[in-house]
């Protein structure tokens, strides 16, 4: 009897001390270079969200650490080992780019840890590499792609071009707009991975004479093509189209007056008026002085959905089995409206039509022009075969 009394005063105080412990989250991103921005924009959303629980997640104190990952997919495994094997994290976020996550997820995973992508939506884990500890709380890359190509569809666009950079999230996006385009796609260019001079590309294109351009540039990409677009004198005779990421506020400001006019479809805007998602933009612009974007309402939404889920649990992430269900099943204020996970882990949600304006400050936006189409899940779900 004596024993059983020793083994339960044990696990008490073994539950104690974890109780104690702060709950370690890997932060990996791109904070360096011409793409450093999503890092930033990223990681501020995600502290912002944190903040709003406290700066705790399930009532536990968070020790977040940091990594570059450069933009390259070796930085990034190189990081991602170092925070499992040394600093011993439970969650492994933060990764912009699909081909850093593609580097980083299956080690992460085989060590037993969970990857929660606040931004990196790769189709492969999605569909067949879908795994039991791999939550994608943002986006699955296919599908903003999916909403603009029903858009320009349904308002009888015959001829686009397309343009995006040579790597994972590129062949995505623009595998996206394929499937449901009913047009003719006449040019398909895939630009080298950080190539920040299109003239040659620009040149093709005005010749082509397509009835509309969709285009997926991220970062300093982005920036430089639209401006090289509009100087070209191309934005008003082809009317541009892209992602948020290729016409948000990680790159409108520095875009400018060469931005305004193009259209982007979004699963989230500054112009949202919901109540959760009036107070992200507020909060977001007195913590920073500038205008939020996607990339940072999906992080707040990360760290709040994290907070839902392990409050829900008491705060034992040490639980996988709860903590996994409860990320799956809880509900939060999200600033998205109808956002919920789909049975792959990858998000459900609404997407919209938005057209870049300057407001009343003089300020590029996402202006909101109309729905899409509501509750769009990903294409790949039908491959996932996690038990439910």
């Amino acid at each position: 009897m004596k024993k059983v009394a020793l083994m339960f005063a044990a696990s008490l105080l073994a539950a104690s001390a974890h109780a104690e412990e702060p709950i370690k989250i890997g932060f990996i991103s791109t904070f360096s270079g011409p793409q450093g921005v999503l890092g930033r924009e990223l990681l501020e959303g995600f502290k912002l969200g944190l903040e709003s629980s406290g700066g705790k997640l399930g009532g536990r104190a968070v020790e977040l650490i940091q990594a570059d990952d450069q933009g390259k997919p070796d930085a990034g495994r190189q990081a991602a080992d170092k925070l499992v094997e040394r600093d011993g994290v439970q969650i492994v976020t933060g990764i912009n780019f699909s081909n850093v996550m593609l580097a980083v997820a299956k080690p992460v995973l085989d060590a037993g840890v969970f990857v929660y992508s606040i931004n990196a939506g790769p189709s492969q884990y999605a569909g067949q590499l879908c795994n039991p500890n791999y939550f994608n709380v943002s986006f699955q890359n296919d599908t903003p792609s999916e909403a603009m190509g029903i858009y320009l569809t349904q308002k009888g666009v015959k001829r686009v071009y397309l343009m995006a950079p040579n790597y994972p999230a590129g062949k995505d996006f623009l595998a996206g707009f394929k499937r449901t385009f009913k047009g003719d796609v006449i040019g398909e260019v895939y630009t080298a991975f950080g190539q920040l001079d299109y003239a040659a590309e620009i040149a093709q294109l005005r010749a082509a004479k397509p009835d509309a351009v969709f285009f997926f540039y991220p970062g300093g990409m982005g920036i430089n093509f639209v401006k090289q677009y509009s100087q070209a004198g191309l934005k008003a005779e082809i009317p541009l189209y892209g992602p948020p990421f290729s016409l948000d506020q990680t790159v409108l400001p520095a875009m400018g007056d060469a931005a305004v006019g193009a259209f982007a479809s979004t699963f989230w805007s500054e112009s949202f008026d919901n109540p959760a998602s009036k107070k992200f933009v507020t909060d977001f612009e007195a913590a920073y002085n500038r205008i939020p974007s996607p990339s940072a309402a999906q992080a707040y939404d990360g760290a709040r959905l994290l907070d839902a889920a392990l409050t829900s649990i008491g705060g034992k992430i040490e639980d996988k089995d709860a903590f996994r269900k409860a990320l799956q099943t809880v509900s939060f204020d999200s600033v998205r409206p109808g956002f919920r996970l789909n049975t792959n882990h990858h998000p459900i949600q609404d997407f919209y039509l938005t057209q870049i304006e300057n407001d009343d400050r003089g300020r590029p936006i996402m202006a909101l022009r109309e729905v899409i189409v509501k509750q769009h899940p990903d294409s790949f779900v039908e491959k996932c075969k996690l038990p439910l």
